[in-house]
């Protein structure tokens, strides 16, 4: 199972989540969202490694969470993670999924996430 999967798995036994698919043009993408308020915690998507500013050709797959400004402002300095793509880059953080960040770290963030914006 990929750690994509993994994160969707996680999600659904966790928090009874089941990923949305919102975008017709980029079909794969996965928005993790609270069914009450509908808000986001998750976005699990497959981009360019240069469309991340990164050296490399294809793609990766990576997850957009949110977490408080200081612990993104920390995170983003070190391997794995990097400014939110396409979301609030003060409270948002992207991780790669390509195995350089552990996963229980990853899901511990998703976690967090989910927490956040309950």
């Amino acid at each position: 199972m990929s750690l994509k999967e993994e994160i969707l798995s996680y999600a659904f036994t966790t928090f009874n989540t089941t990923a949305d698919y919102l975008f017709e043009k980029f079909p794969e993408y996965a928005v993790l969202r609270h069914k009450r308020n509908n808000k986001w915690y998750g976005l699990v998507m497959s981009v360019n490694y240069n469309q991340l500013g990164l050296k490399g050709t294809g793609k990766v797959d990576i997850l957009v969470a949110k977490a408080p400004p200081e612990l993104v402002a920390m995170l983003k300095h070190l391997d794995g993670y990097l400014p939110a793509y396409h979301m609030n880059k003060e409270h948002w953080v992207t991780i790669k999924l390509d195995g350089t960040v552990e996963k229980n770290k990853i899901l511990q963030l998703l976690h967090d996430s989910f927490l956040m914006t309950r």
